[in-house]
């Protein structure tokens, strides 16, 4: 295949397009082949993100799924959910967005601290059942997140949950009320954020269920890491940990780097641990930009202020994701 000529006449754009087809004759064939996917993409994306960016500059609410009137209002939305505010219990975009922020890679490091450990553990040569050890600790990524929400959102409870009736058994305080005390277990003053013990409840709850995704990409990168490797270092005098950091974090990179993405962006909108355990509670201290853009349909119904704001929160995760993107490097060649 020879690069367009772009240094020949310009003329007619019917010739242009006749030479476009001279120099690439199988462009025709590839278009057709991309046609059908063009199609369904036109319908199950394309085209509610246009509606979705329509709503977004209207005033649209429930009233208006029968009416479709809705009155235009520009911009008013996205400065009402940046500047002025929305008249919604605890509502504060710029405490969600740090809170959001801070839980996506508090989540996300301990999430690949903890599978690297494990999956470097269960590498180790004759380790006694390590297949049924794999099998399960895979569990709690292949249970759906609602489920796991819902389960964990029952442990926690005060009187009745499972976390409370274990401390009972071994005789210390069986009466915390985890997900509903508003005192301050973290306080953040510099960032303008405090904790509740309520974020410990739903940290843990989501690091179970996230590490299990990170174990099984590290342990298919260490299958492919050479033994002679290990054998030279240990002949040159290195030891495990001088091993680990030389030879085993390197050789992890290229497939943990694009893992670590698609965690971020997993986290970041990790509705059903928020929503099914804590509620965004109490008094809105753990509640993220996805949560909050729910409850701006259900129960308030304000279609095109949750437009707008879900907007705004799919520019952050993009910026968010060009920036990772270009520290990390995730999608540049890799040669080891």
């Amino acid at each position: 295949m020879t690069a367009l000529d772009t240094s020949a006449p310009t003329g007619s754009s019917a010739g242009f397009f006749k030479r476009l087809r001279k120099q690439y004759p199988n462009a025709g064939l590839a278009y057709i082949y991309i046609l059908p996917a063009f199609i369904v993409m036109a319908f199950i994306t394309f085209y509610p993100i246009g509606y979705q960016l329509w709503m977004s500059v209207t005033d649209f609410q429930l009233k208006h799924l029968r009416e479709m009137n809705p009155d235009y209002v520009g911009i008013g939305n996205f400065v009402d959910v940046l500047v002025k505010g929305l008249p919604v219990p605890n509502y504060d975009f710029g405490r969600i967005l740090v809170f959001n922020l801070l839980w996506t890679f508090i989540n996300v490091f301990l999430h690949v601290a903890i599978g690297i450990l494990v999956a470097v553990a269960l590498n180790t040569e004759d380790l006694p059942g390590k297949k049924i050890y794999r099998s399960l600790f895979v569990i709690p990524w292949a249970l759906p997140s609602l489920v796991a929400g819902m389960i964990w959102g029952n442990m926690w409870h005060d009187k009745f949950g499972a976390i409370n009736l274990m401390l009972q058994q071994i005789g210390l305080r069986g009466d915390i009320r985890w997900l509903l005390d508003t005192k301050p277990f973290i306080d953040l003053p510099q960032i303008g954020l405090v904790l509740p013990l309520s974020f410990i409840a739903v940290l843990i709850a989501n690091v179970w269920l996230g590490w299990p995704f990170m174990m099984v990409i590290a342990t298919g990168a260490l299958q492919s890491i050479p033994t002679e490797l290990y054998e030279a270092a240990e002949v040159d005098g290195a030891t495990r940990w001088q091993q680990f950091w030389r030879i085993t974090l390197p050789l992890l990179r290229p497939a943990m780097v694009p893992a670590v993405m698609i965690g971020i962006m997993m986290t970041f909108n990790q509705f059903n641990i928020i929503y099914f355990v804590t509620g965004g509670g109490p008094l809105g201290l753990t509640e993220i930009l996805v949560t909050q853009g729910f409850k701006l349909v259900n129960p308030q119904g304000w279609y095109g202020v949750a437009s707008a704001f879900n907007i705004i929160v799919f520019i952050i995760l993009g910026i968010i994701t060009l920036i990772t993107n270009r520290i990390s490097r995730a999608t540049e060649p890799y040669y080891a």
